[in-house]
């Protein structure tokens, strides 16, 4: 890739688990990577260990979003990754839980989108990758809201499609099933191994994915290669959505 022609991304959630494998794999294919996330050591790890750039945010405040990477746009990629999940059965939680799920799973999506968007759509080029979940599609047992979340992911990434597709503008979305991260580990810990196998099972291939599987897909959809993609859920879930 040369100077001229060097894309630039902005990873919304990019301090560990898919998203920091997203932004080193960005960063492998020659593309100048932001990230953007709350967690700051996590955040500033990945930064330096891939040559990235690193912007603190809360992705949940639209004002913050828009504030915090108009200092380094405009972007040519997005990656929304960002996320937060929990295991407990619908009744036995709260509104202020549901708000939570929502925010950072939904609306952080939103705020990004809604600043990065205009700029694609003016230089008429522009890729945007949502990370959802198989759960957005097949629903979750014990995960109802961040199932909910992630399935408005799904339609509001097929929405941006429909929207942009016109002025060079891509928008898929990833659907990881169970993929071994900080994030599984901590919204199944109250089910420990039972939940866990539970999970793998449900897969064809009998076992957990990595973030470097996801963020592969992630990548190709980056890249020029899936210029001719737009609007689609692929699912990288061994198999846990097959049929569906």
């Amino acid at each position: 890739m040369t100077v001229q022609t060097k894309r630039h991304a902005l990873v919304a959630g990019g301090a560990s688990g898919i998203g920091a494998a997203a932004a080193s794999h960005l960063a492998a294919d020659g593309v100048a990577v932001t990230i953007v996330d709350l967690d700051q050591s996590g955040g500033r790890r990945v930064a330096e260990e891939i040559g990235a750039c690193f912007l603190t945010a809360d992705l949940t405040n639209y004002a913050a979003v828009r504030e915090t990477i108009a200092t380094r746009g405009p972007f040519d990629i997005l990656v929304n990754s960002a996320g937060v999940d929990q295991h407990a059965f619908f009744t036995r939680t709260s509104p202020q839980e549901w708000a939570k799920l929502i925010a950072v799973n939904l609306i952080a999506v939103l705020n990004t989108t809604h600043a990065v968007l205009p700029s694609m759509q003016e230089r008429r080029y522009g890729r945007i990758i949502n990370v959802a979940s198989e759960a957005g599609r097949l629903g979750s047992r014990g995960g109802a809201v961040y199932a909910a979340a992630k399935g408005g992911v799904i339609a509001f990434t097929r929405s941006i499609a429909r929207e942009s597709g016109a002025m060079g503008v891509t928008a898929n979305v990833v659907t990881p099933g169970p993929i071994d991260t900080p994030l599984l580990r901590r919204a199944v810990s109250e089910g420990g191994d039972k939940l866990m196998g539970a999970m793998t099972s449900a897969t064809l291939l009998d076992r957990l994915g990595s973030p470097d599987e996801v963020a592969a897909a992630i990548a190709f959809l980056a890249s020029e290669r899936a210029g001719y993609i737009t609007g689609e859920a692929l699912g990288v879930s061994g198999g846990m959505g097959c049929g569906a």
